[in-house]
């Protein structure tokens, strides 16, 4: 396989892909990891990829997945529908911790007026209870990401590790077997702290999140009680979250 060829190999899996790394490269192109770093400076310079620790990155899915903006006309009919049945599965007078991104948006509108409270790291999701007089809403400060609207950080982290909620519901950019997973290194610590400080986890996430290997691992499976995705999952994924038993609602 000459480099023509690799390069167009390398684009294609990044298509698919948020990250790939540096073995797997290694392994399916059949070069070294120093051939493989070549490549990667060439397809760099096309600017369609970016080199990261480890690996690289489509710059396309990047720029998707750190904009607000973006994340909310994809696959949005889906997540209206993931974002009502996540809804359903919060009780009144519950505290509950609602992370980032345009999907867990779609499960605060579905918990308007609702008499719960509600913890977040999210400016647009706290937007979206602007009005609401029974929904008591607490922000967690912190550094803001600007095109995604989330706190984080030392003051984000600290707040969370001091509360207890009764359900954290977050959106994740990345679900394999391997367990969870997302782009943006600066928000993973935030995701961990929510995660550990709810005692049930319950993950939104549409279909095309599934089998996507985002840069940053997050979390196992196991430490994951509920998923909530629209009908268009693959059944070998269903089969995945069944051997983790996860549960798994379809939308």
């Amino acid at each position: 396989m000459n480099q023509v060829e690799r390069l167009r190999h390398i684009r294609d899996l990044l298509a698919q892909r948020d990250f790939v790394s540096l073995e797997e490269l290694c392994a399916q192109l059949g070069v070294s990891r120093a051939t493989v770093r070549r490549d990667l400076i060439e397809a760099e310079r096309g600017r369609t990829i970016r080199r990261v620790h480890g690996g690289a990155m489509s710059t396309a899915s990047r720029e998707e997945a750190l904009d607000f903006g973006r994340l909310s006309v994809s696959c949005r009919e889906e997540k209206t529908r993931i974002g009502r049945a996540a809804a359903d599965q919060v009780q009144d007078g519950q505290t509950v911790v609602l992370g980032g991104g345009s999907t867990v948006a779609e499960v605060a509108r579905g918990l308007l007026d609702r008499p719960i409270q509600i913890v977040t790291n999210s400016i647009p999701v706290a937007q979206i209870f602007w009005d609401c007089r029974q929904t008591e809403v607490t922000l967690t400060g912190g550094s803001l990401y600007p095109r995604l609207g989330i706190q984080f950080g030392p003051i984000c982290e600290r707040m969370l590790h001091s509360i207890s909620a009764d359900l954290a519901i977050l959106g994740i950019r990345g679900i394999t077997a391997d367990g969870l997973s997302d782009a943006s290194a600066l928000v993973v610590e935030a995701i961990r702290a929510m995660m550990k400080c709810a005692q049930r986890v319950l993950i939104v996430a549409d279909h095309t999140k599934f089998g996507r290997n985002s840069m940053i691992r997050v979390a196992s499976l196991a430490e994951v009680h509920q998923i909530v995705t629209d009908r268009g999952l693959a059944p070998e994924f269903l089969q995945i979250l069944d051997d983790q038993r996860v549960a798994c609602l379809l939308a």
